[in-house]
């Protein structure tokens, strides 16, 4: 068992240190699906914090991230809030702690979002939309050693009824998007959120942010190649989180779950060994 050791800060250093410690850039979506997770754990107290406990516990020398989507728990009121704060609270300080709550509103209702998520559930990183512009995003990256993860070019269908639409300029808005934002953070602060399926143009936005942590989802389950989002994607030092879900929770229904997730985290966590030694960052 874990002891609480919540964090309240991330910096890149930090981040960096630990993909070589840990000889991976796993980040492991934390999605509990009721209707999903194994039934005798239904009869649990708190059935999505016994999940997620036993997750974490199997594969926390693994992962160098969790994602824990907001949604999944939002959906059960207080009781769903109570099961979040829970499972970051239990999550060790060593991991980058993501909340996938793609937040995004007028100044001062995302300042309360940062609140949120950064000082009452001491998150370090939140996924923001960036569609309201500066003012929707600046009020997350005022807090220091915080992250904001940038929706940048998604890996859903509907990413092409916007993000790829063209300007007079020729560019497309996810380029404005990720030139722009750059204006307003670091590479210290700012990732980007990119679609494993979209290796096509990710060699692009890898050139248009060459220095920034890039979070991408898509690998296993929606059809990514790791390999290839690591020949167009590799950046600084890394510069990638890649995040699997439902590969990794899921691989079984049975009282061996938590098991079968070690088994899955530990085949992508090898094969991440051997590009890091590939890649020269790791012995």
């Amino acid at each position: 068992m874990l002891k609480n050791s919540r964090g309240n800060k991330m910096t890149r250093e930090e981040l960096i240190d630990q993909i070589k410690r840990k000889k991976s850039f796993l980040c492991i979506g934390l999605d509990p699906d009721l209707s999903k997770i194994p039934t005798h754990l239904l009869n649990e107290e708190d059935p999505i914090f016994t999940f997620n406990k036993a997750i974490i516990d199997a594969t926390h020398d693994l992962a160098v991230a969790y994602k824990p989507n907001t949604a999944f728990y939002e959906c059960y009121g207080a009781k769903g809030w109570e099961s979040l704060q829970k499972t970051i609270e239990y999550l060790p300080k060593d991991v980058l702690c993501i909340a996938d709550a793609k937040r995004g509103d007028i100044g001062n209702t995302s300042t309360y979002y940062a609140k949120t998520f950064f000082e009452t559930l001491k998150c370090d990183a939140v996924t923001v939309a960036p569609y309201m512009g500066e003012d929707s995003v600046k009020p997350f990256l005022e807090f220091p050693n915080k992250w904001v993860v940038l929706l940048a070019l998604t890996s859903n269908k509907g990413a092409f009824d916007f993000q790829m639409i063209e300007s007079q300029d020729g560019k497309k808005l996810y380029q404005h998007v990720i030139e722009k934002s750059q204006e307003w953070g670091n590479e210290s602060n700012l990732m980007y959120v990119v679609g494993a399926t979209k290796t096509e143009q990710l060699a692009h936005v890898r050139s248009l942010a060459p220095n920034h942590f890039f979070l991408v989802p898509g690998v296993g389950t929606q059809g990514g190649s790791l390999d290839e989002v690591v020949e167009f994607g590799w950046g600084k030092e890394c510069g990638l989180l890649i995040n699997s879900s439902r590969g990794i929770l899921y691989a079984s229904s049975n009282a061996d779950f938590a098991e079968a997730a070690r088994k899955e985290s530990l085949i992508l966590q090898q094969e991440m060994e051997t590009i890091l030694n590939k890649k020269g960052l790791v012995n």
